[in-house]
């Protein structure tokens, strides 16, 4: 393949950065991934896998060595609203540390293209305190009150990839990630998100029994499934565009609906019970996607239903496997 790339890909061995690795790969490309841990349930394609750990310096300057073309900059510290809530110290150090050693650790070693994994916790909460709230446009993070911890070292290092253009040239590309899911993504532990937590309840649920739910289910969110995920991130880096770009789906759905949908897909009627004490995030949170088509001539187009149902068998076959319930609960 005569336009093959040389491509780095960090946090390779994680949700998002696996998925990648497997269409980088598809694609023709040669790809290095790189990570604390290798990937959890499947092996990873990379032509490389090396572990290291980007907060250090030396690390991110053996990991972009050797003629690196692109640099997808997925690896991260994070999970869910119950972990992002409550380590803020350890995320934000962690990650500003990752992020500004592989910035700099790329423009040393003439890396031409590096994006930068960002997240709609960038955007300002007082923008947030409705479930039926406007879609939020990439201007929405300003004036900043992003969240707490994670939001703020994200948004700095927004800040920090347009400072390595203004200063050095150096190409950065920004994507604000809205909630992704799909299989292989952790569904278990602490770190899961809404989808996955709620697709292991309702497989552990016996039917007709209940399910917690974390605040009161009015919460919304859109969601975005990981392959529209994989295909808006090399849309991106191939595009021009050098200002941080939403990229998920501008479908709106509460907790509670969400709740509801996996248990249809599993063929279950659960009782929710509310627990007004757990985290629960903004009030409302959607992606407004007229930049993101204008851009990119695109946009994520899985439906959600689908998407969910794919997610919901792949972790019910997960729970199976580790014996956490027997497969002749399955549903048919």
């Amino acid at each position: 393949m005569s336009n093959m790339s040389r491509i780095l890909v960090t946090g390779a061995g994680g949700f998002i950065g696996h998925h990648l690795v497997r269409r980088l790969k598809a694609d023709g490309h040669w790809v290095r991934g790189v990570d604390l841990k290798y990937p959890e349930y499947e092996t990873s394609e990379a032509d490389e896998f090396e572990i290291l750990d980007l907060r250090e310096w030396e690390p991110c300057k053996v990991a972009t060595r050797s003629g690196i073309d692109q640099v997808y900059n997925l690896a991260a510290d994070m999970g869910g609203i119950g972990y992002i809530t409550a380590y803020l110290a350890d995320i934000s150090r962690n990650n500003i540390l990752i992020n500004a050693h592989m910035l700099e650790a790329s423009r040393q070693n003439a890396v031409k293209r590096f994006l930068f994994s960002s997240s709609a916790c960038v955007y300002a909460q007082y923008k947030q305190k409705t479930t039926d709230l406007a879609p939020l446009k990439e201007e929405d993070a300003y004036p900043a009150d992003p969240e707490p911890g994670y939001g703020w070292e994200k948004l700095y290092a927004e800040e920090l990839c347009k400072y390595y253009y203004h200063d050095f040239k150096f190409e950065t590309r920004i994507v604000r990630f809205h909630n992704v899911y799909g299989p292989l993504g952790t569904y278990d532990g602490g770190k899961e998100k809404s989808p996955a937590a709620i697709s292991r309840k309702v497989a552990l649920a016996e039917d007709s029994g209940q399910i917690e739910i974390w605040g009161d289910g009015l919460q919304t969110r859109s969601y975005m499934h990981v392959d529209d995920c994989v295909e808006g991130l090399i849309r991106l880096m191939a595009s021009d565009h050098r200002e941080p770009l939403n990229l998920g789906t501008d479908r709106m759905v509460s907790i509670n609906e969400l709740v509801d949908m996996i248990c249809d897909i599993a063929g279950k009627k659960l009782e929710k019970v509310h627990d007004l004490n757990k985290p629960q995030g903004v009030r409302g949170r959607n992606s407004d996607n007229t930049r993101l088509r204008q851009v990119l001539g695109w946009e994520p187009s899985i439906p959600l239903e689908q998407g969910l149902g794919q997610t919901y068998k792949w972790i019910e076959g997960e729970l199976v496997k580790a014996g956490r319930f027997a497969a002749k609960e399955l549903v048919a």
